[in-house]
């Protein structure tokens, strides 16, 4: 995926989707350290002197831009470029823990393996990866960086598009990538007529769309706006339908970084987490990687 040009139309819409404060770390450890310079000192890491960052691959827009080089390894974006939403969430919290840009190396990884059991080739992950009780038995998560919510895209015309409700939906032959709370959105929430589809991968889900397999595509908000994004066109003539409500129970869906269970590191990034929110570094990498990078337009909330 590409570039894309500015537009604010989304800005209050998206800003309401903060990185929450009241997220709590995964992990059960704690430290005595004050900073997450002072937490890292520390830290244990794969390599010495290193963070090494784990992404999916393709890495997607927004949460990774800048493109890649001829004959990289990555096929989308190169998260060295420190371009996109996550990336520039990874570059900024290696920085509060006192790594310079040279010493955070980058590894691909499929999305699913990130939270599987077992020893980790990296530090911490970052790939929208939601909390879920389930995942956090097997990895730590971080507090969170990005409060979330799910959304629809379909393609221009079709009749799903004239969905406002979320019971008008049940109908339909909607999909998502399996494993991910963009398929639990469909089963849990939706809960429809017929056996939702399931595509290994998000590029196999938009390619069901665009082949017209599939009615709609279940994605997080971001990503929506994103793949419907007309100067983009991942979803041909695609429109965002609508967003589902966040939870109000305490429970929204938040992205958080990912470490192998019980790293030391853990409570470092929430300390970073922390001290990014407390001086609006978030606030600001939201700003100029999310709300400020939309063509969209103003996107409705569905009723139940």
């Amino acid at each position: 995926m590409h570039r894309r040009t500015l537009g604010v139309a989304l800005l209050a819409v998206i800003a309401t989707a903060c990185a929450s404060s009241s997220s709590t770390s995964a992990a059960g450890s704690s430290t005595s350290a004050s900073t997450a310079a002072e937490c890292a000192t520390g830290a244990s890491l794969v390599e010495a002197d290193m963070l090494v960052v784990g992404t999916d691959n393709p890495a997607y827009s927004p949460y990774f831009q800048g493109g890649a080089e001829k004959d990289s390894e990555w096929k989308i974006n190169d998260p060295n470029t420190g371009e996109g939403f996550e990336s520039a969430v990874a570059y900024e919290i290696a920085s509060r823990m006192g790594f310079t840009n040279d010493q955070v190396g980058w590894i691909a990884l499929p999305f699913d393996q990130s939270y599987a059991p077992g020893p980790k080739d990296f530090d911490m992950y970052l790939a929208q990866v939601s909390y879920k009780p389930a995942r956090a038995n097997s990895v730590d998560f971080s507090t969170g960086y990005y409060d979330v919510n799910q959304a629809l895209v379909a393609t221009k015309g079709s009749p799903i598009t004239e969905a406002t409700s979320i019971a008008e939906l049940k109908s339909f032959n909607i999909a998502a990538p399996l494993g991910t709370t963009s398929y639990d959105t469909i089963t849990d929430v939706i809960v429809p007529d017929t056996e939702p589809g399931v595509y290994n991968t998000l590029d196999d889900t938009v390619a069901a769309l665009n082949a017209g397999a599939v009615d709609g595509i279940i994605v997080d908000y971001p990503t929506a706006v994103y793949l419907a994004d007309p100067y983009v066109q991942e979803v041909k003539d695609g429109v965002v339908v609508g967003q589902f409500p966040a939870a109000t129970d305490g429970t929204a869906e938040y992205f958080g970084t990912v470490q192998a269970k019980d790293s030391s590191l853990t409570p470092c990034i929430d300390l970073a987490l922390a001290e990014m929110e407390a001086d609006g570094a978030l606030a600001d990498i939201q700003r100029e990687w999310l709300s400020d990078n939309t063509n969209v337009g103003t996107v409705p909330e569905f009723t139940s």
